[in-house]
């Protein structure tokens, strides 16, 4: 690889097309789909497997992710991280046309033993969701393993689940043994590990696209619940308003990545030297750096800012929120 400098990295969306997604990561996010109704998924980050995220423009142009994770570690990672095999976090946006189905992810210890994968907690930032929309996040207080799979083979799991009617704004972890499922007209970013382990528990007796039902993991499901866990609402953020009027709110803090969400009025220094930062416009438009000629990024687009270059400017045009993802 060419030793070009590492600058700010703009990388082309894989778009994942599944039975349960609709077309607002292009009608509301501004991702580049096509006719159906579809569209799922849009992998904004992602070192996994076959999905690659690939450096959109610029003098890096067409290098992937795991290229730079390769030959580059200490530069993108920064001091104490370089010793990665793998970028440790995948983020999406996620358009949920139908429920999805009621699943569990492993912890890491389950999820090299049951899915040969990373465990799997993640973080939801809501962006919309319908006057309907509901999100199911733990089990009902008292609910235990011969409960649940009573009701799973009865096809009665909904009564089970705390759930809730989401807003936008709202922010959750799901840590890793949290039954959970994103329910109909939600439209979110996710946050998580670098893993697919998902054990299916139920799919509300549904048929996949082969006219068939989808496989269940219901005995794997099963060892990986935290049955002690119960309920999850949204976190309550304590905004922290600044001097020049920008608003920062520290929404998650976990072993596998921390979350921050910047309303931004002024120019904003993000990032550090030591590790890096992704960043996610969730509504208005940036620049990055001061200058009026510096290119902009709109809702729906996300930044990685590699350890190498430090903390960078975020100019808003008008107001912006962003969101920003580091690792502890």
């Amino acid at each position: 690889m060419p030793s070009i400098p590492l600058q700010p990295l703009v990388f082309e969306p894989i778009l994942r097309r599944l039975v349960w997604g609709g077309r607002r990561l292009g009608t509301v996010m501004g991702k580049p789909i096509g006719d159906g109704d579809d569209y799922a998924e849009s992998w904004e980050v992602a070192d996994y497997h076959d999905s690659v995220s690939v450096i959109q423009d610029g003098p890096l142009a067409g290098t992937t992710l795991r290229d730079l994770v390769r030959a580059r570690p200490r530069e993108l990672f920064g001091r104490g991280h370089a010793g990665q095999s793998q970028f440790p976090i995948l983020i999406k946006l996620i358009d949920a046309r139908e429920t999805l189905s009621v699943q569990v992810h492993p912890d890491d210890a389950l999820g090299r033993t049951l899915a040969d994968d990373h465990g799997k907690t993640e973080a939801w930032v809501v962006l919309d969701a319908e006057p309907h929309s509901l999100i199911y996040a733990g089990l009902k207080p008292g609910v235990d393993r011969e409960r649940l799979e009573a009701a799973v083979r009865s096809g009665e799991v909904e009564p089970l689940l705390h759930r809730f009617k989401p807003r936008p704004g709202d922010c959750l972890l799901i840590e890793a043994g949290t039954v959970h499922a994103i329910g109909a007209g939600v439209l979110l970013a996710e946050v998580q590990q670098t893993s697919d382990a998902t054990f299916r528990i139920f799919d509300w007796n549904r048929k996949g696209a082969d006219g068939k039902p989808r496989e269940l993991h219901v005995d794997k499901a099963m060892q990986a619940i935290d049955f002690g866990r119960g309920p999850v609402d949204p976190i309550v953020p304590r905004p922290l308003v600044l001097e020049d009027g920008n608003v920062r709110e520290a929404l998650v803090q976990c072993p596998y990545f921390q979350l921050e969400r910047w309303t931004l009025k002024e120019p904003q220094e993000v990032g550090r030297d030591d590790r890096f930062t992704v960043v996610m416009v969730l509504s208005g438009e940036v620049r990055v750096g001061l200058g009026e000629d510096e290119p902009s990024l709109g809702k729906g687009r996300t930044l990685l800012l590699p350890a190498t270059i430090g903390p960078q400017a975020l100019t808003p045009i008008g107001e912006a929120v962003v969101l920003t993802c580091q690792q502890p």
